[in-house]
């Protein structure tokens, strides 16, 4: 049945074979001669029903614990897909939220959209940072510390929450206001959660990282576990206070955990959050719907272009974009493609490739993210030198293209030979190109039958001279 739980289920076949027990003992379909009344059935009745319910009873001490599981950077898409779990849990009835996490960090904004909707949650939240060899860093730790309940797997490490910027470099100035900021967000969640604030504040400050057992001794996680049914045991009995102010006391020793995937959407939607994969969808669409533009009819350029364009805005609508960069790429587009119509020897292209470089180092802004979800220098690079590479081949292969000879058209007959079909002196017929052509001789009279050449075209008029090869 969708929406029911293992033990909501259990329930449910446990009140129907009680029903239908009690309905067969009243009928007396049940009573057999060594029972001598229906009081001595009851009885049996009741044992009965005992036998059958002990699952009940037991089960309506069970739990229903909502799994989710955070591996990757955090973006957008993760902050969606918290939100969503923790929404779907409440619906469901589940007594606590368990985030398995493992990332090395990501946007702020994000991180802030998750730790909001955590300390906001009406259920507990456990943030369980497995499995062994993950880690939870720069955005990892707070979400870890805003949780009701933290834990770390033996093998795993926490810390180094320190911001930088995402492209260009910023001033000291700008960048203590980062610092600062950060700082006194995490110290909110730590002493929100009753943690270890001043080695929060640290991991920002000063990017400090411990290992489990570190973070256990310095009050910065809740404990230790080796896996998930290890984890439920020892959270068993731990008191938590929820947003409203109520505390209430974890009851997970035989809880059942509920996985819940991310769905497709937000697969997606997590993959084109990198920088660098929307940055490698803007060049490819705004490349694909050039070719078109300049090549009408190859149609696939234009189709993938315009996917890859809108998917890139898609992308760059959930990051933290600066639009100067975008212009700046755009322009330089726009200059290597002035580079192939006018002859400006090279001048349009290297400014298309230093506006390409400086709109991809300013593409994503500042002070926004952790260090992780950035643009990579060996990205924006390989995308430079193989951009520059294919408008300089280009440009190349349209030089050479202008100064080979014409073979097409009154121009196309300088050069070419045929044979004289009367004697040229100076006028007469020859034979080109399997063509009967009026022609002038040039340099002397030229005999019937012998080689010429066409040394020029006027009005349909050859002006050929003799060859002295024989046709």
């Amino acid at each position: 049945m969708p929406g029911l739980t293992i033990a909501q289920l259990h329930d449910k076949c446990c009140i129907f074979l009680s029903i239908v027990v009690i309905m067969m003992i009243r009928s007396g379909q049940w009573c057999m001669r060594c029972f001598a009344n229906r009081f001595f059935c009851r009885r049996w009745l009741y044992l009965l029903v005992f036998v059958l319910c002990p699952g009940k009873f037991a089960f309506a001490q069970s739990t229903m614990v909502l799994s989710l599981k955070l591996d990757g950077t955090i973006n957008p898409a993760t902050a969606q897909y918290v939100h969503r779990g923790i929404e779907q849990a409440v619906q469901q009835r589940a007594d606590a939220v368990l985030i398995h996490l493992n990332t090395p960090g990501g946007l702020l904004e994000s991180t802030r959209q998750i730790v909001g909707d955590m300390l906001d949650a009406p259920l507990p939240v456990i943030v369980y940072v497995s499995p062994a060899g993950a880690h939870a860093g720069s955005a990892g730790v707070f979400v870890t510390l805003a949780a009701h309940l933290a834990a770390m797997a033996p093998g795993t490490n926490l810390g180094a929450a320190h911001p930088v910027s995402m492209g260009e470099q910023v001033d000291s100035v700008m960048n203590a206001k980062i610092t600062n900021d950060a700082a006194a967000f995490i110290r909110t969640i730590a002493e929100k959660r009753n943690r270890n604030f001043s080695w929060a504040e640290q991991a920002v400050r000063n990017s400090v990282a411990i290992t489990e057992t570190e973070a256990l001794h310095e009050h910065v996680i809740d404990l230790i576990a080796d896996q998930d049914a290890d984890l439920l045991r020892k959270a068993d009995g731990k008191r938590v206070v929820l947003a409203g102010g109520d505390t209430i006391t974890l009851h997970t020793a035989h809880a059942i955990l509920q996985p819940l995937p991310m769905t497709t959407t937000e697969e997606i939607l997590s993959l084109i959050s990198d920088p660098n994969v929307a940055y490698v969808l803007l060049l490819l669409g705004m490349f694909g719907i050039l070719f078109e533009l300049y090549n009408p009819g190859g149609v696939l350029p234009g189709i993938i272009g315009v996917i890859c364009l809108i998917v890139a805005f898609y992308a760059m609508n959930a990051l933290p974009v600066n639009y100067a960069g975008v212009g700046l790429i755009i322009f330089s587009v726009i200059l290597f493609v002035l580079e192939i119509k006018i002859a400006s020897h090279g001048a349009l292209a290297l400014g298309g490739i230093i506006s390409l470089l400086l709109g991809s180092m300013m593409l994503i802004k500042p002070d926004s993210s952790f260090d992780v979800v950035r643009l990579s220098w060996s990205v924006i690079l390989f995308s430079v030198v193989l951009t520059a590479v294919f408008f300089f081949v280009v440009i190349g292969i349209g030089l050479k293209a202008q100064q080979l000879k014409p073979v097409t058209g009154i121009q196309g007959m300088i050069g070419e030979r045929g044979k004289a079909l009367t004697d040229l002196s100076p006028a007469g017929d020859v034979l080109v190109h399997g063509e009967r052509w009026h022609a002038v001789a040039e340099g002397g009279p030229i005999a019937e039958g012998e080689i010429v050449e066409v040394i020029r075209v006027d009005n349909l008029t050859l002006h050929v001279r003799s060859v002295a090869s024989s046709f």
